[in-house]
């Protein structure tokens, strides 16, 4: 059974276990400052091991664990680019901090501890890409608590802790900004100084489509519907099934080529960290069918003869990968080459310094303001999974429908002209217009402070 123990001026609960191998051993808990906090410690203790819920310490460090819980639980859950993200975490910032330290030894405390020391380290560069900022930021930091929460999670439902210490962690604070887009206007004029044919038709599918950077390097002429029956009546459209992504070679090794549909070969000879991959999307309303106007379907006619008469001059020298946007030898187009073109494109016609993903937030707000806030569609196009990712970024748009409602209310019931004899009674009633004999006492009174002093003594009494 266990006992206290008073060491200097402190107490610790000390008892006896049989470790993970068998072996009898002695476990001092951290000392407590007075005999009564031993002594709860000390009944809690007698109390797990008399109900079987005692959970014997063991010596095993975060950084196992956490190598456990990435074979068990992420190979299977987790997609190629979440695989290579976590482990990214675990490797950088959370092994250089917790790897040393024993599971059973990481609590609450040692957690806002943690998270403190996370908001001083300096962010590590990725893949040769320099952080944005100098050191973790708020949103990294939600990320690697969100990644242990997860990890702990299982660490109870394994039977080496009792409860979570990431739950209900205290994060710093992180304020999601709104991404800056451009309107209408902008992107015609962007689309009239775009003299780049990839950017101008990746333009067109980010705005009229809502399609994703990944989804507009993935498309394929096969996923596409612009046929004369299509276009005549109105029913020319694409899928979005796959997606071009830079995949981690160690990753595609661990979780599998599941959701692979094609691997890019290597350009350049030798083993290479990263693969280029057509994949599926990560999520299922990822996959959708989106109908397109008739000007961009007849649009992606003319780019796709182009095409053809590209790959006839080049002959062998053309890649074929069936690829809507592709480089001048049919080589996918990687979303840096995009984003490249892009920024000239921006610098060169004067135009707001947007991000390429902005695009997709203007074919949002655009289609909301078309379609008088319709969710469900607007969704639909995004791919978004579930409706409050569109109410939550685009409430601004839903506020300007609310306030145009207000305006339309105003001229359908309140312009009524029977509606006006009644206001004109609820002014007359308006407390703003005092009957003429009050008006005349609070003249009186300002007038002669002494009747003022008067009233005021009566009013309080009570009394005539």
């Amino acid at each position: 059974m266990a006992t206290i123990v008073k060491r200097g001026k402190k107490y610790s609960v000390v008892y006896n276990y049989t470790d993970e191998n068998g072996v009898q051993r002695q476990k001092w808990e951290p000392p407590v400052a007075t005999k009564k906090e031993a002594k709860q410690r000390l009944a809690e203790v007698e109390y797990e091991i008399q109900k079987g819920t005692f959970i014997v310490p063991t010596s095993r460090k975060v950084s196992d664990f956490l190598a456990e819980f990435v074979e068990v639980y992420g190979t299977k859950k987790w997609g190629l680019s979440m695989y290579a993200a976590n482990t990214g975490l675990i490797r950088n910032y959370i092994n250089p901090i917790l790897g040393d330290v024993l599971v059973q030894d990481v609590d609450t405390r040692a957690v806002d501890r943690f998270i403190t020391r996370l908001q001083r380290t300096k962010a590590v560069t990725v893949n040769g890409r320099r952080p944005k900022s100098e050191y973790v930021t708020p949103c990294t930091i939600m990320k690697i608590n969100k990644l242990m929460s997860t990890a702990f999670k299982q660490a109870v439902r394994w039977g080496m802790i009792g409860k979570n210490p990431f739950d209900g962690a205290t994060l710093p604070h992180h304020e999601e900004q709104r991404r800056a887009i451009w309107d209408e206007e902008t992107i015609r004029k962007a689309l009239d100084a775009c003299e780049d044919g990839k950017l101008f038709m990746a333009i067109h599918l980010a705005f009229a489509c809502s399609l994703r950077f990944g989804e507009i390097c993935g498309l394929t002429w096969d996923c596409v519907n612009i046929s004369d029956a299509a276009i005549m009546n109105g029913d020319a459209y694409l899928h979005v099934k796959k997606v071009l992504a830079r995949v981690d070679a160690e990753a595609i090794d661990v979780v599998g080529k599941q959701d692979i549909l094609f691997t890019f070969p290597a350009v350049v000879s030798g083993k290479a960290k990263t693969r280029l991959v057509l994949k599926k999307p990560k999520t299922e309303s990822s996959i959708r069918k989106i109908w397109i106007p008739e000007t961009l379907a007849k649009l992606l006619r003319e780019w796709k003869a182009n095409q053809e008469r590209l790959k006839e001059l080049l002959g062998d020298e053309y890649a074929d990968y069936d690829l809507v946007i592709a480089l001048e030898n049919g080589r996918p187009c990687e979303d840096r080459v995009l984003g490249n073109a892009f920024n000239r494109l921006k610098k060169n016609a004067g135009l707001p310094n947007v991000v390429f993903h902005s695009l997709r937030h203007s074919s949002t707000t655009y289609k909301l303001k078309q379609n008088h806030g319709d969710i469900k569609a607007t969704q639909g196009d995004t791919g978004h999974a579930q409706p409050n990712m569109v109410t939550e970024v685009y409430s601004h748009i839903l506020d300007e429908d609310r306030r145009v409602n207000a305006q339309r209310f105003e001229a359908a019931f309140y312009a009524n002209p029977d509606m006006r004899e009644q206001e004109r009674m609820l002014r007359a009633q308006s407390p703003q217009q005092q009957p003429q004999d009050v008006l005349e006492l609070a003249k009186l009174l300002s007038e002669n402070p002494a009747l003022a002093t008067l009233l005021a003594g009566i009013l309080k009494n009570g009394t005539a």
